[in-house]
């Protein structure tokens, strides 16, 4: 909810360069998950390198299970590493130089499909680039989310909505890769530039917040906002009981009173005061259960998927659409529903119940992600909102870790 003497997002520019810069965040992994484990199965060539069928390789060098693994083990220790010291470093240097960083990597690794090597190096050194990738994606990804714990609770949606599109935008890539009807190592090359291209755009959207007018009131933090600020809080906690049919409690008679006792113009006006440096564990005392539902959405998430789902193949006669079930009833299945689950804060013929589960699955995933990413700044005061944020990406992050380490465990009893 937006204060009444706040300026306008004109044309949604605001909106826009964070839904934008959303989808940046995650387009590298996104990217990684959907089309690499092909170049495995390619041995010394590029053949196949978008055809995510040939399992054989990949599934040798648990592929699915190690690119979700290493990404979310930096995610966690470095979103940790971002809560604890992210006042040291400057936000800009944090953000932009995390930005820049990922696309020097991105761009390296997608030259690697114009190199001939056989799947082991080529594994090797796909891994240790999902590390560093991840690890300033960490940064970048708590960064933001500190930046929209102090903005209307609508920002945080909309860069979740553009997160979950990163997702569909891959998936749509990899399957105009494979149907091009181009050699494989110009459409793996073409494939590999896209997320390139994305980051670089993403990267231009946050150098132009800072000239739009609507992102300087709310990032600019000034202290004499706080009171007024914490006013708004208090009356958003008050509309939120009102509307889900909460009775009166000690809390809420406590709130009223203080609306009542900031908005009697007879009382003296007291000079806004500077807030104390928001402390990180009693933010985390204050929203300790969103953390926990967040954890626990993504430990379920990543525990089959991308590891498990991917092994499923089509129960239909070899044939084109058998090429194709995976991309579709894995991939962009998941990561469009995924999507419309974050949106939110038919049935088809071939493999009906699959399809029906993934559905379930990724919608659920992703209303309830962003659920608790746009709740978790609403249970604190306004000048601790960023590390609320923080914190949240930090639960993120462990949950992200938690669901790749039981992948191995659950792909183990299969």
């Amino acid at each position: 909810m937006a204060r009444g003497d706040a300026p306008q997002d004109s044309y949604h520019l605001v909106g826009i360069s964070f839904f934008i810069l959303g989808l940046g965040t995650l387009l590298p992994w996104n990217f990684f998950i959907t089309a690499i484990p092909g170049r495995l199965a390619g041995a010394n060539t590029t053949t196949g390198a978008l055809d995510t069928n040939h399992t054989g390789l990949a599934d040798t060098f648990n592929f699915n299970n190690w690119v979700t693994l290493l990404s979310q083990l930096p995610l966690l220790l470095f979103t940790l590493l971002n809560s604890l010291l992210y006042q040291c470093i400057p936000e800009m240097v944090r953000i932009l130089g995390s930005l820049l960083v990922i696309l020097l990597l991105f761009a390296l690794t997608a030259a690697l499909v114009k190199v001939d090597m056989s799947p082991g190096p080529f594994f090797s050194i796909t891994m240790a680039s999902v590390w560093f990738i991840n690890s300033f994606c960490a940064v970048l990804q708590g960064s933001l989310f500190g930046q929209l714990g102090t903005m209307p609770s609508t920002y945080s949606t909309l860069f979740l909505s553009g997160q979950g599109l990163a997702g569909i935008f891959a998936a749509l890539a990899m399957l105009m890769s494979m149907a091009s009807g181009v050699d494989a190592q110009t459409s793996a090359l073409g494939y590999f530039i896209t997320p390139c291209v994305g980051i670089f755009v993403s990267i231009v959207c946050y150098l132009s917040l800072p000239h739009l007018e609507f992102a300087r009131y709310y990032l600019a933090k000034k202290p004499s906002q706080a009171q007024g600020q914490e006013l708004e809080t208090k009356a958003e906690l008050l509309q939120s009981d009102e509307k889900n049919g909460i009775p009166n409690s000690p809390q809420k008679v406590a709130l009223t009173l203080d609306l009542d006792a900031e908005k009697d113009p007879e009382l003296e006006p007291q000079e806004p005061q500077k807030p104390e440096k928001p402390s990180v564990f009693i933010v985390f005392q204050k929203i300790w259960l969103t953390a926990l539902c967040l954890v626990l959405v993504f430990t379920v998430t990543l525990s089959v998927f991308p590891a498990i789902t991917a092994m499923v193949t089509s129960s239909t006669s070899p044939g084109k659409w058998s090429r194709f079930f995976n991309p579709i009833c894995c991939f962009l299945l998941f990561n469009i529903m995924d999507w419309v689950g974050r949106s939110l804060t038919s049935y088809f013929l071939w493999d009906a119940y699959f399809i029906t589960f993934m559905l379930l699955f990724a919608v659920s995933n992703g209303y309830l992600m962003s659920l608790t990413m746009c709740l978790a700044p609403r249970q604190v005061l306004p000048h601790e909102r960023e590390v609320a944020g923080t914190l949240m990406t930090f639960f993120l992050a462990l949950g992200l870790s938690c669901g790749a380490a039981f992948s191995f465990l659950f792909k183990a009893l299969l």
